[in-house]
């Protein structure tokens, strides 16, 4: 059996409870299979539905099966100029689900990220009437120190590799606490509970997801 796994086992549904008792909805599964059917549970069919760049999206193939299932979809990466893919941000502000991932999730069922635009950390605190948020257990720290020092030092570097920015993190792989125009460490945003209650539904799965 694989010890990793039913570590993970127990403590997710440990982590889950802690997100409960701080307001968030949330879910556990073992399972990628049980997990997506959940996640489109969770999605009414009337919403209009946006995301954050969630490469966490992209692995459970969530884009594709919501074209399926006839989803208004406001994708901005079909916008096909710069003006409509600012416009398209903005109109996912006011949608019906979004969904990204978080870069960070303590095991007392806090939520931490970081942003640069800020589009997506603003979606996660006001806006869209429910924000759902797919985690894999890679994502599980131990405290908000751990978190930031995560994603400061690990998570930022990698995706700004990812992003092909300019930015010193880029060239050696380590964060030198720039202030480049294109670091994407420009938001902090600790979310300590859900307001208003169950607004934001995280589901958590055993599986490496993201960075």
């Amino acid at each position: 059996m694989d010890a990793v796994k039913i570590r993970n086992d127990k403590i997710g549904l440990k982590i889950v409870d802690n997100l409960k008792k701080k307001h968030f909805e949330a879910y556990y599964f073992s399972d990628r299979d049980e997990a997506v059917k959940k996640i489109l549970e969770l999605i009414p069919l009337n919403h209009s539905v946006a995301w954050g760049g969630s490469k966490t999206m992209e692995q459970l193939g969530i884009k594709q099966l919501l074209k399926e299932k006839g989803y208004k979809l406001i994708d901005r990466d079909e916008a096909e100029s710069s003006e409509e893919k600012n416009a398209r941000m903005h109109e996912a502000l006011n949608c019906g689900t979004y969904i990204m991932s978080s870069n960070a999730i303590t095991q007392e069922g806090e939520l931490y990220n970081i942003d640069g635009n800020a589009n997506r950390v603003a979606a996660l605190c006001y806006g869209p009437e429910s924000v759902l948020i797919i985690a894999g257990m890679n994502k599980i720290v131990k405290n908000l120190d751990e978190a930031y020092f995560k994603v400061r030092n690990y998570t930022a570097p990698v995706n700004s590799q990812r992003f092909d920015l300019d930015t010193p993190c880029v060239k050696t792989g380590m964060c030198y606490d720039c202030n480049s125009i294109n670091s994407i460490c420009a938001q902090f945003v600790t979310t300590r509970f859900c307001r208003p209650e169950g607004r934001i539904k995280v589901v958590l799965i055993n599986e490496n997801l993201g960075f």
